[in-house]
């Protein structure tokens, strides 16, 4: 295919010229109007029925969003060796683009990313696979990711700005955002005001070169009230708003209270970790049972899913697929989305306080604790802490039954999770990593109680 040309091919020819060993479809979304005509969808053998993606309107400037948004934190990747040997991740850039494809071919067109996701390589394999498609087809939404002080300055965040347009091959961004804004307002202030930042990006919007202007929010409800306060005195319009909402934090946190207080406003809701990173997918036994009596034909995930798009506030729900079949059972939650009934909105609270129950570690699996300064792999334990849980993999004591095989899942899994030389013993608790987790995870106290009961397994002394 003629690189120089790509971008001017239409949707309908591109999926054309991909050919049946990888996707045909009897219905391509065309232009941009989100219109896709129910119709069969083969993708490796298999055949599905889908209807039209659901779209929301943003209410100033009327874009068509797709209510599935593609999250570009978590690209696929593949192992291969430099030039002395060796192994490497890299991001498997021709998976991706078949995911794009099929996404596109089914009607997501939002695409979020980030400076700081993948090792910083996010941005560019995101830009690669959508530069073949129409300019007009797709929204992208990025942030300015300054977290590190090196990157506070006007002069290294402007870069990082114009940057992240060279990375995606645009000349405006349609969805931008101050990333990951918390309970430190002075942080917000060495980030985004002491250095002008803030009035440039305003004057970019103006410019066009912004479409939309908004906020990443990791926090709680004052800090929340205090960035909002910006909005309601004119000091700022913030054109939407992205916050962490799923049926467990619904209650249980304080997302109720984020999309309440944005609904009231009218300021458009982008949701992110409409999954807890994975968790609500994998979730205990008994609770996979609960949710598949009343469902039996849908995934657990898809619950999860249709509590996050049903509020008419939310303009779209990102989702990280990493995978083709989680591409296809999200889009098979959202095309078209059935919203929740009340009845069912009052099923997944009670669901929720069950699985509240479990003494789970709220890793999402973010890495934005990485890398440690010290080699652990911090989420690698913690997730494999939270998946022993789950499958009852905790034993309290030598006299638990079934202790002997529950204590070898724990020990033979862990080692296979994670390198002896990055488990929780190395860990120093420098607290590097605490001030990056969005969900406000004391790390290293994770890490000495995980390592301190690890050791009780190896000795027995549980």
């Amino acid at each position: 295919m003629d690189k120089n040309n790509n971008n001017n091919l239409t949707r309908r020819g591109f999926i054309k010229t991909l050919g049946g060993g990888v996707l045909t479809t009897a219905a391509v979304m065309t232009g941009c109007s989100g219109k896709k005509e129910q119709g069969a969808i083969t993708y490796g053998g298999s055949t599905e029925i889908l209807g039209e993606m659901t779209y929301r309107t943003h209410p100033t400037s009327g874009d068509k969003v797709s209510i599935l948004g593609y999250g570009c934190m978590r690209w696929p990747q593949k192992k291969v060796k430099d030039e002395n040997g060796k192994e490497q991740e890299i991001i498997d850039q021709e998976m991706v683009n078949e995911l794009v494809d099929y996404a596109m071919a089914h009607g997501v067109n939002y695409y979020d990313t980030s400076p700081a996701y993948l090792r910083g390589k996010s941005e560019q394999s995101t830009g690669i696979a959508l530069k073949r498609y129409p300019r007009e087809s797709y929204y992208v939404a990025t942030k300015l990711s300054n977290f590190s002080r090196s990157t506070w300055s006007r002069e290294a965040s402007m870069k990082m700005y114009h940057d992240s347009m060279r990375e995606l091959q645009v000349d405006y961004i349609d969805y931008y955002l101050l990333h990951s804004l918390g309970n430190d307002y002075r942080n917000f202030e060495q980030r985004y005001v002491d250095n002008g930042m803030l009035d440039y990006l305003q004057e970019e919007r103006r410019a066009g070169r912004i479409r939309h202007l908004g906020f990443s929010f990791h926090g709680n409800n004052e800090a929340f009230d205090r960035y909002l306060k910006l909005h309601d005195e004119g000091t700022i319009h913030w054109d939407f708003i992205q916050i962490q909402m799923n049926y467990l934090d619904w209650k249980n946190s304080d997302a109720e209270y984020l999309y309440v207080q944005l609904e009231r406003r009218g300021i458009p809701v982008v949701i992110m970790e409409p999954l807890l990173g994975g968790r609500l997918s994998r979730v205990p036994d008994h609770i996979v049972r609960r949710l598949k009596t009343r469902e039996p034909d849908r995934s657990v995930a898809s619950w999860a899913f249709r509590f996050a798009g049903t509020p008419k506030g939310v303009l779209s729900v990102l989702s990280g697929m990493t995978y083709m079949e989680h591409l296809q059972d999200n889009l098979a939650s959202y095309s078209p989305l059935q919203p929740l009934t009340e009845e069912e909105n009052e099923f997944l609270y009670d669901t929720a306080e069950l699985i509240a129950k479990y003494p789970t570690i709220p890793c999402n699996d973010c890495k934005y604790c990485m890398p440690c300064p010290y080699g652990l792999d911090i989420p690698a334990i913690l997730l494999h802490y939270n998946k022993c849980v789950n499958e009852g993999n905790i034993p309290k004591s030598r006299q638990d039954e079934g202790y002997a095989e529950m204590r070898r899942a724990f020990l033979v899994g862990y080692d296979r999770s994670v390198p002896k030389l990055r488990q929780a013993d190395h860990c120093v608790g420098c607290n590097e990593c605490v001030s990056h987790c969005p969900q406000r995870i004391r790390i290293p106290r994770e890490m000495q109680r995980i390592d301190k009961y690890v050791e009780s397994l190896k000795q027995e002394t549980l």
